[in-house]
């Protein structure tokens, strides 16, 4: 299991040390444990140093093209892929747009997206939690980005993982849903740390459910005080103009950027 992620991806683990003496059993352990643990952070800290390099070369790569990234993160059922059809929709015949859909399993969000009319990439983790930056270079490289482009990345569902790994984006969005806790922040802070802007999804359920939006938005700026916040209803609507003028002042940011 990874010690950065928790979760069963491949990344090389320390081999568990044995001992050799019953004497000072405690004593041998006790330095085994720490000895192991500083291996594993070792490997931790290269894991991250070789993921940051990668990402490095993708945002100089997206930067000289005037390609805006977003990766949005979020738990699973927060409404990423239902936000992402919308906003092709308004914005399709407008800007060159493409995705990078992250999943353990299956086309299935990927499909949708293509079927709204736009590029896909699926790149499926399998036992991994988590999108990486040299999977996103490869994804690149299948896409044939075109320059002045919006490029979104749909990260797995997870609040954990995603936070720690750089992917050469411009923002981390991350996407709540008000179904789930409005303490999220609180309980999964390093990724509304990360994120530069929250999108509070789904508002056209708050009647219905037991979710406080300005208790959501001062746990967020507990953690974050500079992160953003648009409230909004990807499948009904509501208030969308804000998050797709949010994206194009993003867009022009990029465009007016010399390199």
């Amino acid at each position: 299991m990874c010690g950065i992620c928790g979760c069963g991806s491949p990344h090389p683990h320390p081999e568990p040390q044995k001992h050799r003496f019953v004497l000072n059993r405690n004593l041998d352990a006790g330095h085994d444990h720490e000895h192991s643990a500083a291996r594993l952070l070792k490997i931790e800290q290269d894991l991250l140093g070789k993921n940051n390099a990668y990402a490095e070369q993708n945002r100089t790569y997206f930067e000289r093209r005037h390609i805006f990234v977003l990766n949005l993160v979020s738990s699973p059922g927060s409404g990423k892929t239902t936000l992402l059809v919308e906003t092709i929709k308004a914005l399709k015949d407008r800007i060159p747009i493409a995705v990078i859909e992250g999943d353990q399993q299956t086309e299935h969000d990927a499909e949708r997206i293509r079927a709204a009319g736009v590029p896909a990439v699926q790149i499926n983790t399998g036992r991994a939690c988590h999108l990486d930056a040299q999977g996103i270079g490869h994804a690149v490289e299948k896409l044939g980005l075109r320059s002045h482009s919006l490029l979104a990345i749909e990260n797995v569902g997870n609040l954990v993982c995603p936070s720690s790994f750089d992917l050469g984006e411009a923002h981390k969005v991350v996407v709540l849903s008000v179904t789930e806790g409005d303490d999220k922040p609180l309980k999964y802070p390093d990724m509304f740390h990360a994120a530069d802007l929250m999108l509070i999804n789904k508002t056209d359920l708050l009647p219905y459910v037991d979710f406080d939006v300005e208790r959501c938005i001062g746990f967020a700026r507990q953690v974050n005080p500079d992160i953003g916040v648009i409230r909004l209803s990807a499948a009904k609507g509501e208030n969308f103009s804000v998050w797709l003028d949010w994206l194009s002042s993003g867009m022009a940011g990029m465009k007016a950027k010399r390199l």
